[in-house]
């Protein structure tokens, strides 16, 4: 974020933000192209790290996820162990690519719709510029969640599949597509869907309340507008662990649907999937299974990827603002 003076700094992130820009005859114009390109910018780059670094992680929960195994942090490495020894160390990243081909648009829409979501609720409840108060916070995690979840669904299916199925099945991303279409169906790729969105609402919304709570609360305490990126890091991390604690059941559930096809299950409805899991496994032992690793992976995925995205945004509102001071 650019220098301000000191009463500036005082001020909460946003309105910093504004009173920090070039005139406003000539921020009105530029103001909104930079903000859309540079939010769907940063978010994309922001997934993409985040995800690359937990992707060997969150493959060993997917594939615990879809079975009927007992999940134990010691079966767990067990499991990375075999299939390094087995496929070798880029085998650990299977399906990876097609996670960047969702998590980057899905990121990119998340992060962008949120700006907008905090924008025009700010306007609507008269916070415009400064901090949302706890509901319109907690309206603006849920609806970008749920904008992103319903644009990009269908790559979240597709990465699924690649991740607990072996190369001979699913060769590559299109390879999936054409699969499931011609012998599954269209629908199938929309397989788990209600259970996604029911899932996003809490875990979006509760993230990034507790992220921008935890921000606000910094700034009010040490009149710093920006936190140090490992503070960024921590607060990133706690919401990450709320959140995803909160919504992991319908994960577990969205998980066995989306990959029924190729488990031999017939999971068709939510109700209908958690009575199985329950009724075979247990309630904590099937639709809490792998929260320990998501303990692990979600606060450290969530943590980079919000860090990520607040510091980009900020190092690219810097560059934009030197490219106008120096003509």
């Amino acid at each position: 974020m650019a220098h301000v003076n000191d009463h500036q700094s005082r001020l909460p992130v946003a309105q910093a933000t504004v009173l920090a820009l070039p005139p406003p005859n000539q921020a009105k114009d530029l103001r909104p192209r930079w903000n859309v390109l540079d939010s769907l910018l940063c978010g994309a780059f922001a997934g993409a790290v985040a995800k690359t670094v937990i992707a060997p992680l969150d493959r060993t929960k997917i594939i615990f996820q879809v079975s009927s195994k007992r999940f134990s942090a010691k079966e767990a490495f067990r499991l990375i162990y075999c299939t390094y020894m087995k496929d070798g160390l880029l085998s650990l990243w299977r399906g990876n690519s097609a996670t960047m081909v969702r998590v980057m648009p899905y990121a990119a829409i998340q992060f962008f719709s949120h700006e907008q979501y905090k924008t025009h609720l700010g306007g609507y409840y008269g916070y415009q510029g400064k901090a949302l108060p706890p509901l319109p916070r907690f309206l603006a995690g849920s609806l970008a969640g749920t904008t992103a979840a319903m644009l990009t669904y269908p790559l979240d299916m597709v990465r699924a599949r690649m991740a607990v199925t072996a190369r001979e099945m699913y060769s590559n991303i299109m390879h999936v597509f054409v699969r499931i279409s011609q012998e599954e169906g269209v629908k199938t790729l929309y397989r788990g869907f209600t259970p996604t969105i029911l899932g996003v609402i809490p875990y979006a919304g509760i993230t990034f309340f507790t992220y921008e709570t935890l921000k606000k609360l910094h700034s009010e305490k040490t009149k710093r507008s920006q936190p140090y990126p490992y503070e960024r890091l921590a607060f990133g991390a706690c919401a990450g662990l709320i959140g995803q604690s909160a919504s992991y059941p319908l994960d577990v559930v969205r998980r066995r649907m989306q990959t029924a096809g190729v488990t031999g299950s017939s999971y068709v409805t939510i109700l209908g999937t958690m009575r199985e899991i329950v009724t075979h496994e247990g309630v904590v032992r099937g639709l809490y299974k792998g929260l320990s690793m998501n303990w692990v992976k979600g606060p450290v995925a969530v943590g980079i990827s919000l860090t990520t995205f607040d510091i980009t945004h900020s190092l690219l509102l810097k560059l934009h603002q030197m490219n106008y001071s120096t003509h």
